[in-house]
């Protein structure tokens, strides 16, 4: 038996196999909760998750709107408990948390049951205590993944609502089974994309490591379907660098969060085909402060040396499924070489004064004492 630790690293490049994988069994992985749209004949669906439970739901929500023709509201848990859980018989409930154990997601479905309302889970165990508190739970295909700073649940999560979609689509007449098929085959092209993304980054990222491994605060900018990249890409170099990283749209950074940029600032910004011509100027106004801005872009014309490559012909929708490794591998690699696993003392004992997870995630096949684990 292989007791190797994994790493962030490793995870990362199982992505395009999870991509493959979980694309061939879209029917079978995706069925309880396409049975349960169509049972409830909804008319929008709530989904609840914190961190990259709700990024990885707002990469999927415009790819849902869109081939569903179904709303999509994607709200925080404490969000929902407290102040927005107005719900109907024509709202789906979806309520995610890969280990299934934490205490924000729990509260928010005691609160669907309060209002007399149905609740599915979508999880990486069937036996936490999220799946059995909900009336229907999904395991969204991510597999066993140990490292607390999650990559591929976060892609799996975004690949299964995606994967959700075609099939509920397929049900009720928004795409047909022709369309669905090439979508398929566009989602494996994405897996093909994301494993060459992740061999491009090793000679960008070495060639811009002097920039890269000064960096002490960050911004990471996109919309549409890659605003929810952002919020990830955000939130990754956050928890394990441990610098101070914000996500914003990028028209929103420039009206006020920009004001504060020095040389010293590093600025990511992701460009795909909404909004091409205007992110792109951002990018080359951001320079004239800063040389630490990046430009992640779909169009291979446009070139630079802080400018990295994504060649791929995709709905935009998908597009996500191809950049995230960027953003998880500078991440990882970073977190590694400067050695920022490491917490502050007094954070940790804010951890045991403030817990997340509930008692039984002691037994969660989650819960291991791996480095980058929270």
């Amino acid at each position: 038996m292989d007791n190797t630790r994994k790493t962030m690293q490793d995870y990362i490049a199982s992505c395009p196999d999870y991509i493959r994988h979980n694309t061939v069994a879209s029917a079978l992985l995706t069925k309880p909760v396409t049975k349960e749209f169509l049972r409830g004949n909804y008319r929008t669906i709530w989904i609840i998750g914190c961190g990259s439970s709700m990024n990885g739901a707002m990469c999927a929500r415009p790819f849902i709107r869109k081939y569903l023709g179904t709303e999509v509201k994607v709200l925080a848990p404490f969000t929902f408990v407290t102040c927005e859980h107005d719900i109907t018989d024509e709202d789906m409930v979806i309520l995610v948390s890969q280990s299934g154990y934490s205490l924000n997601v729990l509260e928010a479905a005691e609160v669907v049951k309060q209002k007399g309302r149905r609740c599915i889970a979508l999880t990486g165990d069937l036996q936490s205590d999220l799946a059995n508190v909900c009336d229907i739970a999904a395991d969204y295909g991510a597999g066993r993944e140990t490292v607390g700073f999650v990559t591929r649940g976060m892609t799996t999560l975004t690949l299964f609502l995606i994967l959700f979609a075609i099939e509920a689509g397929q049900a009720v007449g928004t795409i047909t089974a022709e369309e669905a098929a090439v979508l398929k085959e566009q989602i494996i092209a994405c897996a093909d994309v994301n494993e060459q993304v992740q061999k491009d980054w090793v000679p960008f990222f070495d060639a811009n490591y002097r920039s890269l491994s000064g960096i002490t605060n960050a911004y990471v900018c996109g919309v549409g379907a890659n605003y929810g990249t952002a919020l990830e890409g955000a939130l990754k170099i956050s928890e394990t660098v441990k610098i101070m990283t914000a996500a914003h749209e990028p028209e929103e950074f420039i009206h006020g969060p920009n004001l504060q940029l020095t040389p010293g600032y590093t600025v990511f910004l992701i460009e795909t085909e909404p909004g091409r011509d205007r992110i792109r100027k951002i990018y080359e106004g951001t320079r004239i402060v800063t040389d630490n801005a990046y430009l992640i872009t779909t169009d291979p014309a446009y070139t630079g040396d802080h400018v990295f490559h994504v060649s791929c012909d995709v709905p935009d929708e998908l597009t996500p499924l191809c950049i995230l490794p960027f953003f998880q591998l500078t991440a990882w690699k970073l977190a590694a070489d400067l050695n920022r696993w490491e917490k502050h003392p007094l954070q940790r004992k804010m951890e045991e004064y403030v817990y997340s997870k509930s008692e039984n995630y002691s037994r969660s096949p989650f819960n291991e004492d791996t480095p980058g684990h929270h």
